[in-house]
């Protein structure tokens, strides 16, 4: 028997949350989640508190840090505010956790990086954290790493987001809700609008929900006999909508299937048997470049009255459609295309580093994950054979 954790945003999903949520529904996780949170938190910055609280008359539990005013051990050091990326990483790699621990976190903080480096057109590890609460964010990272450490075996979904409505205030000014991080993470994520104001996800609650589901979205709720409900309570009060988290934890015999991506994608095909060879190759050359094309593949084909012919097939975002159809026209000699919309299952991908250093590529498919080295790192091998073993070598001892 395996589990499936099913998330019910109701009010929103925020770390806190999700940590409150999570803890209410498996009271057994609360002495690993604690002993990680004094690994890294140092006692003069705050505490933590796990309480009981009531909200629009439902029973849930309310996960808080209480911040000290001052910052200063014994020894005179004072612990500063936390803003940047590396900040965080560095009390990370002080701190002895739980094994996962630290490598659910850090993937929690480097997707909330990797969103703010392309916000702010900066490297990784130049981001600066402007709308996270300091010490305050690093404690619900580090209680959601270690729940997710402990339930690495778990499925996980979550219903749709609620989207909220007016503005939050920034770094850079008001701006429309969702935040621009929590807009860049949870892309391909399903959202609503319940007509309530406000800001209902969070950036660390996205940067959490994106590390549970790989990505991939809001996922499937697999079902199963539910064995455990918690509630996770919200600081702000709806009239009308208790502002909880729900999770729900389901006992199925059914394995997690790895996240499996769907999405619409514009399909554009046509036919060429009037261009040569070369002409082919460099306009196939120039349509992969375009933005929003995802593949072109050639297909060799026969046309009318038995002519040779080759078939383009691209696989181009539905946004970029039209600029690709232009393209297709003025860098071939097609007078004609078809198109259609269509529906993809991507499988969940990641990239990681062999220790060899050579670059990984990893899928996860229902029956295991498989690795592969990218093929441009084994070119400085000279024959077939020697990068043939080189690449089993190395994708054998990947330990992904």
């Amino acid at each position: 028997m395996t589990l499936h954790i099913h998330l019910d945003p109701v009010g929103g999903l925020a770390g806190d949350m999700f940590v409150a949520a999570m803890l209410d529904a498996r009271p057994d996780l609360q002495d690993r989640v604690f002993a990680d949170i004094v690994a890294v938190l140092p006692s003069q910055v705050g505490s933590y508190a796990l309480h009981r609280t009531d909200v629009s008359g439902l029973a849930a539990a309310g996960f808080r840090f209480c911040p000290q005013q001052v910052r200063q051990d014994n020894d005179g050091h004072h612990h500063g505010p936390l803003r940047h990326f590396t900040d965080f990483l560095a009390c990370l790699e002080k701190a002895t956790l739980a094994p996962g621990t630290a490598t659910a976190a850090v993937d929690i903080l480097t997707l909330l990086a990797q969103a703010e480096a392309a916000i702010h057109n900066v490297p990784l590890d130049q981001v600066h954290f402007h709308e996270l609460s300091d010490w305050d964010a690093l404690v619900d990272v580090v209680a959601a790493g270690s729940l997710s450490a402990a339930l690495a075996q778990s499925g996980w979904s979550c219903g749709p987001l609620p989207t909220g409505r007016g503005t939050v205030r920034t770094a850079h000014g008001l701006l429309p809700v969702p935040a621009p991080a929590t807009a860049a993470i949870l892309k391909g994520y399903d959202w609503h609008d319940d007509g309530l104001a406000g800001e209902r996800v969070t950036p660390t609650g996205a940067a959490i929900l994106a590390h549970l589901t790989a990505g991939a979205g809001n996922g499937r709720n697999a079902g199963g006999i539910s064995r455990q409900i918690g509630y996770g309570a919200g600081t702000r009060r709806f009239a009308g909508l208790p502002n909880i988290l729900r999770a729900t934890i389901y006992e199925t015999e059914t394995p997690p299937l790895p996240m499996i991506r769907s999405e619409t994608i514009t399909l554009l095909s046509f036919d060429i048997d009037d261009m040569t060879g070369e002409e082919i190759g460099c306009a196939a050359d120039h349509l992969r470049g375009l933005d929003g094309v995802q593949d072109v593949t050639l297909v060799a084909a026969t046309g009318k009255k038995g002519r040779p012919a080759v078939r383009f097939d691209l696989l181009v975002r539905p946004d970029r459609a039209d600029a690709a159809v232009t393209a297709i026209f003025d860098e071939t000699s097609t007078i004609g295309l078809r198109r259609s919309d269509t529906t993809r299952h991507v499988l969940t991908r990641r990239a990681g580093t062999a220790p060899d250093g050579r670059r990984l590529k990893r899928a996860d498919r229902p029956a295991g994950a498989t690795v592969k080295v990218e093929h441009d790192d084994l070119r400085d091998i000279a024959t077939l054979a020697a990068r043939r073993a080189t690449r089993a070598r190395t994708e054998d001892g990947s330990g992904a």
